[in-house]
């Protein structure tokens, strides 16, 4: 809401804004680590998508195999870790992309051997 006008919804953050908030999410997210392989959901290259709507935080993720046992729990520390950073209400959406090492950051792959 507006100051100013209680009735007016607040602007939707600039541009700029919403690509530092994309930042500080996948930052925080380095947190989230795949408990079978030991690296975090970003250096995986799991998080595909994140969307900065007006009262929510939307999240595609992937994982790294189609029943990956540690899948539920991922995607709930994905929607945990994201809440407490933003303070929004967070949806996280399982993509249906299949995952390969390529997605990795390059750092994660030089630690795995791969490149």
């Amino acid at each position: 809401m507006n100051e100013m006008n209680p009735n007016t919804p607040s602007p939707s953050p600039s541009p700029q804004s919403q690509e530092e908030l994309v930042q500080k999410i996948r930052e925080a997210l380095r947190a989230v680590v795949d408990p079978e392989i030991g690296m975090n959901v970003v250096q995986l290259g799991l998080i595909r998508n994140i969307e900065i709507q007006p009262d929510l935080i939307q999240i595609t993720m992937i994982l790294t195999t189609p029943f990956c046992p540690a899948g539920p729990y991922l995607l709930e520390q994905v929607r945990y870790v994201t809440e407490q950073v933003t303070g929004r209400p967070t949806k996280v959406i399982l993509g249906m992309e299949m995952w390969d090492p390529s997605m990795m950051e390059e750092d994660a792959l030089a630690e795995w051997g791969l490149w």
